[in-house]
């Protein structure tokens, strides 16, 4: 038998434009000699649909899109993921189910199991789960035919669920396992995808053909990664990350000879290329072709700036430099140097004018009162002002280029410096961004060096640092990721050896500023532990305040 992998980039709800996706992959899977091809969970619709599940005429349109490739599946067959309605009264509406086509009907449908609701997962608010289990006889193989989460649950030993899908079916003898996914990419998760298809292959000694959705929706990207296991535990293949591919394996070789492995795994090109993905296709997935954004000369900027003009073209890509009199000479310079190296348009628009007028309207009110954080906040919001009217004007999307570290304390301007259509870097710490930048520049300056260099800065008042009101950003962000990412307490902290003010005062500034991050754009994530859906936290939450 010889199964075609289909790791496609669907689109959600676009359904005309996913079923043609997937009919040129039968077709490329037909010129490969495949006798199945499996697609992803979901790939009718798209995943996650979220609630356009709970409109009827989604899921007919889901339905429509099952029968067209049924028509398709003669000479191959097809297995792909599709929402199903639920003909019992009580539960869910829908199943979360994977369809078998073949010689033009469907001849065989089993349901998800596991349906997981946690992180940025929702689905049982939409799916029930299945409670039967069969195996799919073809061409005299006995497939035990899984959906994502299904094989999460290695002999019962995940505490989030009650049955193990693949020990329910494998008294059933099956030959091979057959798991249709659409799993979110994050810089670590395809290491444990890789050892959960393992510890499976190795359970039940038969091999294992993994498919997973590849593209990004709004925030979620999805990496590919796709992958064949064989008995032993080892992976005989994996898939490319980040780009569609069709890929036809005999399961004899598969059984009995050496194959490619797995790929290298770096941190920082995953994530460079996972937000370039995010980027390309947010603005493509929306019909949208050009970005503008605020250039300071400083790192933040500077990552965004590569990374969009990268994604979409350096000719689709603005920037906007947008200096004060509290400016250095060397962040104007700096920014200028950064959009000839990447062949990108740029305008210098000084806000000097437009906030002396500020002042001066405000005079009134604010006589007698020190400078302070109103003044400071201004210029952000001028520049945020002057960014979208030029956004308005001549149609590109603002890219927000704060960092998750700024994000998670607060120190950004609402209405100003975190405007945007989407955030690019709002799920990179600090440090992180300086490790980019340094993969960015690996094959030659692209950034200019005393951008990575130099302490960074506001700039929105005189020799202002970051370091003048945050702890340094090696510190600062090391205490965030144990908050924010492994959920760890202000005690567990301190007995880390961090400082007891510092872990307390940082943890409150996380908590406080939760109404801020209500406001800001979709973040594009990377990590295991995003702001955005998949980090829920009330607003007026006492917890450390």
């Amino acid at each position: 038998m010889k199964i075609a992998l289909a790791q496609i980039n669907a689109h959600i709800g676009h359904f005309e434009g996913n079923v043609a996706r997937m009919l040129a992959a039968v077709e490329e899977a037909k010129l490969q000699g495949a006798d199945i091809v499996v697609f992803p969970e979901l790939s009718t619709c798209g995943y996650p649909p979220r609630d356009f599940l709970e409109f009827d005429d989604f899921v007919h349109l889901a339905d429509a899109a099952v029968q067209r490739l049924a028509e398709a599946a003669r000479g191959i067959a097809i297995l792909v993921g599709s929402p199903t309605r639920n003909p019992v009264p009580e539960g869910k509406d829908l199943y979360n189910s994977a369809y078998f086509l073949a010689e033009g009907a469907v001849r065989f449908v089993q349901h998800k199991t596991l349906l997981p609701t946690y992180d940025v997962f929702d689905e049982y608010r939409y799916f029930e789960p299945a409670t039967q289990f069969r195996v799919l006889e073809f061409k005299g193989k006995r497939i035990a035919v899984t959906i994502c989460e299904d094989i999460w649950n290695i002999g019962n030993e995940n505490p989030l669920y009650t049955v193990c899908p693949l020990d329910e079916m494998a008294p059933l003898q099956p030959d091979l396992i057959i798991n249709l996914s659409a799993s979110p990419f994050n810089y670590a998760h395809s290491h444990g995808r890789i050892s959960v298809v393992k510890a499976n292959v190795e359970r039940y000694g038969i091999p294992m053909f993994y498919v997973n959705q590849v593209g990004a929706q709004t925030e979620l990207i999805f990496d590919g990664g796709s992958m064949v296991a064989r008995p032993g535990g080892k992976i005989f293949d994996e898939l490319p990350y980040f780009e569609e591919c069709v890929r036809t394996y005999d399961l004899n070789e598969v059984l009995t000879q050496p194959g490619p492995g797995e790929q290298p795994k770096e941190k920082y090109r995953l994530i460079h290329d996972a937000l370039l993905l995010g980027l390309r296709d947010y603005f493509g997935k929306l019909g949208l072709r050009q970005a503008i954004l605020g250039l300071s000369g400083g790192i933040d900027s500077a990552v965004t700036a590569v990374l969009a003009a990268r994604a979409l073209g350096p000719e689709n890509v603005r920037g906007l430099l947008l200096p004060s009199q509290f400016s250095s000479g060397h962040s104007v310079d700096d920014a200028r140097q950064l959009t000839e190296n990447l062949g990108m348009r740029y305008d210098v628009v000084p806000i000097g004018p437009a906030y002396d007028s500020f002042l001066q309207t405000l005079e009134p009110f604010f006589e007698g009162r020190p400078f302070d954080l109103a003044e400071e906040n201004l210029q952000a919001r001028i520049r945020a002002v002057l960014l979208m009217g030029f956004s308005n004007k001549f149609g590109p999307i603002l890219l927000n280029t704060s960092n998750k570290s700024e994000a998670a304390v607060g120190y950004g301007t609402l209405y100003g410096d975190m405007c945007g259509g989407l955030s690019v870097l709002g799920d990179v710490y600090k440090t992180e961004v300086y490790q980019l930048a340094e993969y960015i520049n690996k094959d030659g300056e692209v950034i200019p060096r005393n951008s990575i260099v130099k302490p960074p800065s506001a700039e929105l008042r005189p020799n202002q640092k970051d370091s003048d009101s945050l702890p340094e950003y090696d510190i600062l962000d090391q205490i965030l990721y144990q908050y924010i990412d492994r959920h760890q307490s202000p005690q567990d902290l301190i007995e880390m050896g961090f400082e007891e003010a510092l872990v307390r005062r940082v943890l409150r500034l996380v908590n406080i500023n939760e109404f801020k991050r209500h406001q800001t754009p979709p973040i594009l994530r990377v990590s295991g532990k995003a702001f955005g859906v998949g980090r829920r936290m009330p607003i007026v939450g006492k917890y450390l305040a």
